[in-house]
């Protein structure tokens, strides 16, 4: 086989099943998310995570998207500092200044995202509402399916290219 045709090969496998994008992964997972106000304790906020089998929760006032707080924040914010789950506010140790993507990032820039940032969870805006959140376990799933889905592709080209 021609070395030469081997970014034909790929960039077929591209053209005809593009890379997932985070509406593609709520349509798979769902778009339910769990929040909570950032007057609540963190005790209230790690008894819904436990409620909800989920690592982070979204801070809202109204329909204002105002940080994340998650199993990370708790660690480190209340924890490892010797502070009260019950007195402690959820403000105190949320985090505001992490990144959000929209329905149509692509799942490799949410997970370069994700590195950058060191988080794990991105929440989902759009037009300045809050429609979903992504985990990293979501978004490597999705990858998996893509590259499967490559996988597929190349191997069908190889049969019939040495068949």
């Amino acid at each position: 086989m021609d070395v030469g045709a081997v970014p034909d090969i790929l960039n077929l496998t591209q053209r005809s099943h593009p890379m997932q994008t985070v509406a593609q992964v709520l349509q798979h997972k769902g778009n339910e998310v769990w929040t909570i106000d950032p007057d609540a304790s963190v005790l209230d906020a790690i008894g819904e995570m436990a409620r909800k089998d989920s690592g982070a929760l979204v801070v809202v006032e109204g329909p204002r998207v105002l940080g994340m707080i998650s199993e990370r924040q708790y660690a480190r914010g209340v924890a490892l500092m010797g502070r009260s789950s019950r007195d402690t506010r959820v403000r105190d140790i949320m985090r505001a200044d992490g990144p959000s993507v929209t329905p149509g990032t692509d799942v490799i820039t949410c997970m370069q995202l994700i590195t950058e940032h060191r988080t794990r969870h991105l929440p989902v805006m759009s037009d300045k509402e809050l429609v979903g959140l992504v985990s990293i376990g979501d978004l490597v799933a999705a990858i998996i399916v893509d590259q499967q889905h490559t996988i597929e592709q190349l191997q069908s080209f190889i049969a019939i290219a040495t068949g």
